[in-house]
């Protein structure tokens, strides 16, 4: 990691897109950004899109978290960008503004080259996940590292967020919570 930001972007809010294919929770993270931003009192936006597959086709979700009111939902230069496989990767890293954040997965993507302009936090969430012992994990592992590079909302708002989507689900929100402590002990 180069380095870590603390603060809103330029323009007020943060822009983040999530990208990977169906069955990596890529709508599970933009959905939960997008939760956690209202616990935290905060303008948020979240905008789905699906291809023509579902599960394991591509999929990405754009979140915006504001201070302020958001004009439009659609996110076409991230601030953030998480990408969970190659094709994402390849399709979605050009849009990245400068002095963006980029969270990517090592198992699916391999080694990245270093840009100066972007932090770059290339783990191997995949791997990671099934060492949790559930590979659905491995979204919740991003986020934990994005929460820890990016601090645009707290690790508690988050968990009160994962708390609220997973209700009832007591299993699940353990197996997640646990990924996402995990990706927040990692940048």
């Amino acid at each position: 990691m180069t380095k870590v930001r603390n603060k809103i972007s330029k323009n007020h809010y943060e822009e983040i897109l999530c990208a990977g294919f169906g069955g990596q929770g890529i709508m599970f993270m933009g959905k939960l950004l997008a939760q956690a931003g209202l616990i935290a009192g905060r303008q948020v936006t979240w905008m789905p899109s699906y291809g023509a597959e579902v599960r394991g086709g591509t999929a990405y979700s754009m979140t915006k978290i504001s201070k302020e009111e958001i004009a439009s939902p659609v996110v076409t230069a991230p601030d953030i960008l998480i990408v969970m496989n190659g094709p994402s990767f390849i399709k979605y890293e050009p849009r990245l503004k400068e002095d963006g954040i980029l969270i990517s997965n090592k198992t699916l993507i391999g080694d990245l080259p270093k840009k100066k302009d972007k932090t770059s936090i290339n783990i191997p969430m995949t791997e990671m996940a099934l060492k949790l012992g559930d590979i659905r994990c491995a979204n919740m592992i991003a986020v934990g590292a994005l929460m820890k590079s990016a601090k645009i909302l707290s690790i508690k708002v988050i968990l009160d967020a994962l708390k609220l989507m997973l209700k009832g689900k007591e299993d699940l929100f353990l197996k997640n919570k646990k990924a996402l402590e995990k990706g927040y002990k990692i940048p």
